[in-house]
């Protein structure tokens, strides 16, 4: 007789930020397919709705909730909405995020300086700041920071982008030292170039490079571990060099 396995995590409550299209959205499936009523929030509310329709569509439940997480009003807002409709979360995905390349920083726009950082670490901050507190209350959770191998090695032409990412590590650390007490666990995955809009490939292989699906079969093996071990950090290179 075959038996059904149950969901990894059915019953359980997440949220991808920058959910809508490429890593996020991989991530969000993962988490959907997984059986977590998956929240993703971004700013473009048509690509949410497009997003999670199509997760709903292969069995997931799934919704889209407009919002920009380098704004502390939206971000408590969102929060508000999630926890009405479905009460705290269990897994946090910080993977929203700016990219920022092409000029040396002395060249760089201040503007863009502030968008990339109080997006990729500012708006870490508010998340964790906003859902922290009702994993603490369960005394369990998973919060996992999409980082990037930027923020491990040099980048030139991208040290705002690189910065925001040494600075993601550097707080993950932090954080899940003053967490794990509550069973909370926090890792911070670092990819390197994944095939998506972010960032330029000029010259790469894409067949090559990882795919948004390697990332999500990271998220999927951080929250589906045993409960008495967390990893810290994944470091996450193609097999080939594209």
């Amino acid at each position: 007789m075959a038996y059904e396995l149950e969901p990894k995590l059915d019953g359980k409550v997440a949220l991808v930020t920058g959910g809508s299209r490429g890593i996020g959205a991989a991530i969000a499936r993962k988490l959907a397919d997984l059986g977590a009523f998956t929240f993703i929030c971004g700013r473009n509310a048509a690509e949410l709705k497009t997003t999670a329709a199509t997760i709903s569509e292969s069995g997931g439940r799934c919704e889209g909730i407009a919002g920009d997480v380098s704004d502390l009003a939206q971000v408590e807002g969102l929060a508000r909405t999630i926890r009405e409709r479905a009460g705290s979360i269990d897994v946090l995905v910080n993977n929203a995020g700016v990219g920022g390349f092409g000029v040396p920083l002395h060249q760089l726009d201040p503007a863009k300086w502030d968008k990339i950082l109080n997006t990729n670490l500012r708006g870490v901050f508010y998340t964790v700041r906003a859902f922290a507190p009702g994993m603490i209350e369960k005394r369990a959770g998973d919060i996992i920071n999409i980082s990037s191998l930027a923020g491990k090695n040099p980048l030139p032409n991208g040290a705002a982008y690189a910065a925001s990412k040494w600075g993601l590590n550097g707080l993950s650390y932090a954080i899940a030292e003053e967490l794990r007490q509550y069973n909370i666990r926090v890792t911070v995955v670092c990819p390197g170039s994944v095939n998506t809009e972010l960032s330029p490939h000029e010259g790469k292989d894409p067949r090559k490079m990882l795919q948004a699906e390697d990332v999500a079969h990271v998220v999927e093996m951080l929250v589906t571990q045993q409960p008495r071990s967390f990893v810290s950090e994944v470091l996450l290179r193609p097999t080939q060099k594209p």
